[in-house]
Parts: C-alpha cells; sequence; structure tokens
C-alpha cells in the first residue's frame, strides 16, 4: 500500500515538471510567431515608405520631367521630318523552270550512265540543281551586284542621293559627295578609302536596299527595293529581275554549248554502235537545252507580279519615332531626377 502512494507521488510530480515545459514551449512558439508577424510588419512598411518616397522624388522633379521630355518630343519631332521619304517596289516571281542545261546533262546521265561507264566515260550523275534558289543566291552575291551596278551606271545615284523631288522627279545629290556640274566625286574620306566610293563600298549600299524572300510552300519568290525616288524603285526592279534571267540563260547556253563540243568529240572515240546511240541521244537533250536558252525570255524566274511606281511611302514612321522619342525623354528625365534626389540626400 505504501508502495503505491510513493509511485503515484513520484507520477504527480513528474506531470508538474512535464507541464511547465509544455507551456515554456507553447509560450517560445508565440514569441517567435510574433517577431516573425512584427517583421513581416516592418518589412512592408519599408516598402511602402520606399514607393512613397520614390513618388515624392518624381512629384518634386515634375517640372524638369515635363521640359526634359517635351525637349525630347520637339526632337523627334524636327528628326522625323528631316528624314526622306522611302519608296518600295515590290515584284511577285516564281520559278520558271525546273530543268536547265546542266540538270537536263545529269538527268539524262543518270538514266545512260551505266551504258557509258562501258566505254569508260563517266558523264556524271545526281540529281539536278535548284535553278530558282542558285538565281537567287547569284543575285545576292558581289560579283553580280557590281556588275550590274557598272553595266547600268547606277554609282552617283545609289551612293551620292539623299532625298528625291516629287515636282521634277529627280534626285537630289549630296553636294558634299559629288559636284554635278564638274561630273566629279568629292567626298572627303579617309585613307584607304578615295573620294569616289569602290566597288565593295557600292555593293553594301545596294544590298542594303534589296529584300528577296521565297516562300518555301508555294516557291514564290518576292523581291523588294527600296529607295527615295519611287519611279528609280521600279526601275533598278525591273533591271535585276531581267539581268538574273539573262545571266542564267547565258550560263546555262554556255554549259549546253560546251557539252554538246564534248560529247561531239567523244564521238569519234567510240566503236560501239550501243554507245553511239548513248551519245546522240546526250546530244539531242543538250541540243533541245540550248534551244530553250534561246527561247525563253524569263529563263528562271517568271514574273507574276511586276513591279510597279508606288504611290505611298513605306518609311520612316515618323509617328512612331516621335512615341519611342518622347517615351526615352521622360524615362531619362525620371532617372535624373531620382540620381539628384537621393545623391542631395
Amino acid at each position: 500500500m505504501s508502495k503505491s502512494v510513493e509511485s503515484s507521488n513520484e507520477s504527480s510530480v513528474v506531470n508538474k515538471q512535464a507541464l511547465p515545459n509544455d507551456v515554456n514551449t507553447q509560450l517560445l512558439q508565440q514569441q517567435l510567431l510574433q517577431q516573425q508577424l512584427l517583421l513581416q510588419n516592418t518589412q512592408n512598411q519599408d516598402d511602402e515608405i520606399e514607393l512613397a518616397e520614390l513618388w515624392h522624388a518624381i512629384w518634386a522633379g515634375k517640372f524638369t520631367i515635363i521640359i526634359i521630355s517635351m525637349i525630347f518630343a520637339v526632337a523627334s519631332v524636327f528628326f522625323a521630318l528631316s528624314q526622306p521619304n522611302i519608296y518600295k517596289a515590290s515584284a511577285i516571281l516564281a520559278p520558271a523552270s525546273s530543268d536547265g542545261g546542266a540538270g537536263g546533262l545529269a538527268a539524262m546521265a543518270g538514266q545512260l550512265g551505266g551504258l557509258a561507264s562501258m566505254a569508260g566515260i563517266n558523264l556524271g550523275g545526281g540529281g539536278g540543281v535548284d535553278k530558282t534558289a542558285l538565281a537567287l543566291e547569284i543575285l545576292k552575291s558581289r560579283s553580280f551586284i557590281e556588275k550590274f551596278i557598272t553595266k547600268h551606271d547606277l554609282l552617283v545615284p545609289l551612293m551620292a542621293a539623299k532625298n528625291w523631288d516629287m515636282a521634277t522627279n529627280t534626285l537630289i545629290l549630296d553636294e558634299d559627295l559629288y559636284n554635278q556640274a564638274n561630273n566629279k566625286w568629292i567626298r572627303e574620306v579617309k585613307a584607304p578609302k578615295r573620294a569616289e566610293p569602290s566597288s565593295w563600298e557600292a555593293y553594301q549600299d545596294f544590298s542594303k536596299l534589296v529584300t528577296v524572300n521565297q516562300d518555301k510552300t508555294t516557291s514564290m519568290v518576292n523581291i523588294d527595293i527600296a529607295f527615295y525616288s519611287p519611279t528609280i524603285a521600279k526601275q533598278w526592279l525591273t533591271w535585276l529581275v531581267k539581268d538574273i534571267n539573262e545571266f542564267m540563260r547565258v550560263q546555262d547556253q554556255e554549259e549546253a554549248q560546251a557539252s554538246i563540243d564534248y560529247l561531239t568529240n567523244q564521238l569519234a572515240n567510240i566503236k560501239i554502235a550501243t554507245m553511239e546511240t548513248v551519245f546522240y541521244q546526250l546530244i539531242e537533250e543538250q541540243t533541245k537545252n540550248m534551244m530553250l536558252t534561246m527561247v525563253k525570255k524569263e529563263y528562271v524566274l517568271k514574273t507574276i507580279d511586276p513591279a510597279q511606281v508606288p504611290d505611298e511611302k513605306s518609311g520612316p514612321k515618323r509617328a512612331l519615332i516621335v512615341v519611342l522619342g518622347t517615351m526615352l525623354g521622360g524615362i531619362l528625365s525620371v532617372l535624373i531626377v531620382l540620381f539628384r534626389y537621393f545623391a542631395k540626400k
């Protein structure tokens, strides 16, 4: 009996000791929670104070912001009005043919290459080259553009023009670059450049005017030329399409003639009747290609929608220039006001 009483007393003592520990733990958790809430409230108050301080700084410098923004807006208006109009002439083209001189020979050689190899003659093989893709790459090449500029005497209007007179339909040349009275270049440049622009400079400037896009789905080709004069833009685009067709036509004509000469010379060394038939068929194929090069004017690119003189300008976007200039002035003025405010503080 005495032992049970003692055990009950001991358990009561343990419970009394455990109870304060639980209370202390709860109190500690409450204190930590209160500290976290207090810290969050302090941070929120600091954020509110910082935002309020920023707004106060901006409001205090509102006149500075307004003045700087107005200066930028007026400067943007003058800059936009000083930019000359740009007109864009466009043409829509389609591939005229998927076959050409070299392509026809390759296709024929693929069909009859077995017989030709029996005679120890290699005629080549593989598929034909995509003439449209090749023409577009040549059109953008340096050698073709330099020859195009030289052929049509485009150096002066390309490099010296600065505007266009709508009333007289004439280009306005920069007098600091070119003297029209003496037909002489007078621009001031540093060596190794010379007063007269080089072919490389002309190529770079002309490449910036021309845009070539091909729709991979329909294979249709869009070519644009942007320039000060709408009439000149249309004329240059017409010449460009004509010249690339002529270039490809002459190139295929020369390849077809070279193929005919080669096959004709090889006939003298052939003593097998079957191989003679093969070579006559190849010569016939190249003769057909030669005939196509002489008949087809639009040899590679066929005009679907020819270039027209544009009535409306394509640039510059003067309203956008003014809006962006004003926004830039507003942002810059706010940064200046805030920098000055915190620097003083």
